[in-house]
């Protein structure tokens, strides 16, 4: 018998249905293993323990009085602390936001409250979504639960490594430029990115605008419908939300993919994918073709541009959003003495931001500038007109697109933190998604060196459907996505790091 935290929302839900375990039953089993793990792993921002507690008694009483809920009705959830929550701090792990407390719910909160989620806290992340190893946090680093001297991706880690550790059912994260899908991959869950504007972005705190998406993980496809089931939708207060019809996910989860074009694009196996990881995709895309699928390879030949400009865009856009923490509104304010406003402000944004977020600022800045917006930005515009061209091209022969997630499993703690330019290529894979504002998936496919691999897959804007189509029926036919981290004792682990 599993235990409970190692239940899938699915069957935990048909257990509450039938009154064979309750609400408060569930969310202290996750609670307890919180306290057992949280310690080594390091998810959580936040904790909101007895928050949590009081939602669940709620659900009880409301299922003893005869309420017809939905399936994530008392099911614990992690929310990633750049998602606003209504009464608990949401700091972007930074220390400029250290002590904000959002007076409002953002949308997907609205929504998961509707449906009877069990809030457990907010995890962990790069300071303002900025990062692809959770490294950058202002606060501390969060550690991978297969390894814990590694990452666990970023900038969604902490929410990847609660899911994958077992400290929440499911969680929700931001995906910029892979921030899901990548730690995902190393974690050996499920991480999706929605289309752009198929979830609404009210009360994500901005990083890069045009780019930006709420995501969710899981551990299986069957979860992650009834996650995005929840939260997709237009939304009036979201200016960039689209008003298109959401579909019934679970409906899709047929098992059934005989005759699905597969793309395989060429750009996806290049130098720097490491062995272990192009042999899990390789034999991931023969189950694929043993299930039915037509496979065959494609071109996405302005992938290599894609860092470059995505680089160009993003910190542009961040620099832009940033703005605004000038000490004056909101947030933290310098306490040394300053000379003027000018003085303060500069203080105050030296103090408040980390190292990471004062690099992309400046880079956006700098491309922004008189002189340099044509050379710069107008280009790297031009060059993601291209990108979803190729994008575009691809899917008039293939359904969907296949291939790694991440070019690496996870790497070492402090290995690439000194050196951005490798750090950024992590996401040469994921990036061209937000680019082309298509969707994307990240489900475990078999691991390299006893770390996780992931397999990431693509497809036309609005087919979320058609994506978590492919990854269920992978994951009847393997079972990958149902193993779990042997975290260590935790006085070995201690000896261990000295």
């Amino acid at each position: 018998m599993p235990e409970l935290w190692q239940l899938s929302i699915y069957e935990a839900a048909d257990q509450l249905r039938r009154r064979e375990l309750s609400s408060v039953e569930l969310t202290r089993a996750h609670l307890d293993r919180i306290a057992q793990v949280e310690g080594r792993v390091k998810a959580f921002v936040t904790t909101t323990e007895q928050q949590a507690l009081r939602e669940a008694e709620r659900i009880d009483q409301r299922r003893g009085e005869g309420a017809q809920l939905g399936p994530l009705a008392g099911i614990p959830f992690a929310i990633k602390d750049v998602i606003c929550t209504e009464g608990v701090t949401t700091t972007c792990s930074s220390r400029m936001l250290e002590r904000f407390v959002p007076p409002y719910d953002a949308t997907v909160m609205v929504k998961l409250r509707q449906a009877g989620i069990v809030m457990l806290g907010k995890t962990n992340m790069d300071e303002f979504a900025m990062g692809s190893s959770t490294e950058n946090s202002a606060f501390f680093p969060t550690r991978n639960p297969w390894d814990l001297d590694r990452v666990p991706g970023g900038s969604s880690g902490g929410s990847a490594a609660a899911v994958a550790a077992g400290q929440a059912m499911a969680a929700l994260g931001s995906d910029t430029g892979g921030s899901v899908r990548q730690p995902g991959a190393l974690t050996n869950t499920l991480g999706m990115k929605p289309t752009y504007g198929r979830v609404s972005r009210y009360g994500l705190i901005a990083f890069a605008s045009s780019l930006d998406q709420i995501g969710p993980f899981a551990r299986s496809a069957r979860d992650a419908a009834l996650v995005l089931q929840a939260v997709a939708g237009y939304d009036p207060l979201d200016s960039t939300s689209v008003d298109t019809p959401v579909p019934d996910y679970t409906a899709a989860l047929t098992g059934d993919i005989k005759g699905l074009r597969v793309g395989v694009p060429a750009e996806y196996f290049v130098e720097g994918v490491e062995p272990g990881v192009r042999t899990a995709i390789e034999e991931a895309i023969e189950t694929l073709k043993s299930l039915g699928a037509e496979v065959g390879e494609c071109s996405l030949p302005h992938t290599r541009y894609g860092v470059a400009a995505y680089y160009i865009i993003a910190p542009a856009e961040c620099s832009a959003n940033l703005a605004r923490y000038d000490g004056v509104k909101y947030g933290y304010s310098t306490r040394n003495h300053a000379e003027s406003l000018i003085d303060f402000v500069m203080r105050t944004r030296d103090e408040g931001f980390g190292k990471e977020v004062k690099r992309r600022i400046m880079l956006g800045t700098y491309a922004l500038s008189s002189g340099y917006y044509d050379a710069y930005y107008l280009t790297a515009e031009k060059t993601r007109t291209l990108i979803k061209r190729d994008f575009e091209q691809a899917f008039e022969q293939f359904d969907v697109l296949v291939g790694p997630t991440s070019p690496t499993v996870a790497f070492k703690i402090g290995e690439k933190v000194n050196d951005p330019y490798a750090m950024y290529l992590n996401d040469v894979f994921t990036i061209p998604a937000n680019l082309s504002g298509i969707p994307g998936v990240s489900i475990p496919c078999g691991f390299s060196d006893g770390l996780p691999v992931g397999l990431q897959i693509l497809g036309p804007s609005f087919r979320e459907d058609l994506l978590l189509r492919v990854a269920d029926a992978y994951q009847r036919a393997t079972d990958f996505h149902m193993q779990w981290p042997a975290l260590p004792d935790a006085k070995k682990a201690a000896r261990k790091r000295g």
